[in-house]
């Protein structure tokens, strides 16, 4: 349906940037919120707000999470019908650095935000998560109806906490909620932060790459335009309340008490590290210098989703293969950086 309205945090990011360009090639409105913070180089996220500006169909506003008052006016002002909140403090190892920032942004900010769509009210809340949650879980592949009581960092506890007030949100109100759980999401204008981005310069720049656990890590890498493609179905995908509801689907998330789901975006394929950095080095047609290192703090050895669920809710999964995806990666950096 053309011309809905879409409140999406995080548009200057690298997810939300998708997500609106993917959104507003099919004819919704998007109001961007981001808080342009320095976490990494400011002007990558300046270029995407400014490449998404030049669709008339988009607008933004510049601020934190954290101020209220500011949040509160631009939803109030744009009147959404659908509110997707994916602006948070990233990182599993800057959590052990600087956990006071995932507490501002992932708890108090998330906070700001249901309190934003309880009050307008939308039609559908969208909010992520991400895999972390799954924290020790050693049962793989990862079902959304698997319990999620083990967090191994702050960044992944403060996740936890957001689908934890979401549920509440959507119990008391009636505010129908989806948290969707990301996995190792990569691709085009990704974050600087992130093992792809790290290994690809330097791999071009011939300076050593750190690889943890000696490479004996797996991961469910989900190309960017994958995740996009999943959360605009999810965005149609609205959880009814309790008394509403016809045959259920099998495995199933929906809360018993609220119009609540929680549903995995994931490639249901689980990737060894070290194949990765063989596809970047085919990619590139250069050996990286390999640092391996221990495992760090915090960090699980694999990640792997079930995506029964959303093929089930949506007809669709993530599928584009690690070695396509890589290869667009680099394509897109030699561009962006002129290498």
């Amino acid at each position: 349906m053309a011309g809905r309205r879409v409140f999406i945090t995080g548009t200057a990011g690298f997810i939300g940037f998708h997500l609106a360009r993917l959104l507003l090639s099919e004819g919704f409105v998007i109001h961007g919120y981001d808080g342009m913070t320095d976490y990494y180089d400011v002007r990558l996220k300046q270029r995407r707000h400014a490449m998404l500006a030049q669709n008339e169909g988009f607008g933004a506003t510049e601020a934190m999470l954290e101020d209220f008052e500011t949040l509160r006016s631009a939803v109030e002002s744009f009147r959404p019908d659908i509110i997707v909140h994916l602006a948070a403090q990233a990182g599993v190892r800057y959590s052990l650095e600087n956990p006071r920032a995932y507490i501002d942004a992932n708890i108090v900010g998330t906070f700001n935000v249901m309190e934003c769509a309880r009050a307008v009210p939308v039609q559908h809340l969208l909010m992520a998560s991400t895999s972390s949650v799954y924290g020790a879980n050693e049962e793989m592949p990862f079902r959304e109806t698997d319990k999620a009581d083990t967090p191994l960092t702050i960044y992944a506890a403060t996740k936890k906490a957001g689908e934890a007030m979401g549920h509440s949100y959507a119990h008391i109100y009636g505010l129908p909620t989806t948290m969707f759980r990301f996995f190792t999401v990569y691709g085009p204008w990704g974050r600087p932060d992130m093992a792809l981005f790290k290994f690809t310069r330097g791999i071009l720049e011939g300076t050593p790459i750190d690889i943890y656990n000696h490479g004996e890590m797996w991961r469910d890498f989900t190309y960017v335009d994958d995740l996009a493609r999943g959360i605009r179905l999810l965005i149609d995908t609205v959880p009814p309340l309790p008394g509403a509801r016809d045959e259920a689907v099998p495995g199933d998330s929906l809360s018993p008490a609220a119009p609540f789901r929680v549903v995995n975006i994931g490639n249901s394929d689980k990737v060894r590290l070290l194949d990765f950095v063989d596809a970047i080095e085919a990619e590139i047609g250069r050996k990286a210098i390999r640092n391996y290192l221990p495992m760090q703090a915090g960090d699980v050895p694999a990640t792997w989703a079930d995506a029964a669920l959303i093929q089930s809710l949506t007809g669709f999964r993530p599928a584009t293969p690690f070695r396509e995806g890589v290869a667009r990666f680099v394509a897109w950096y030699r561009d962006y950086y002129g290498r």
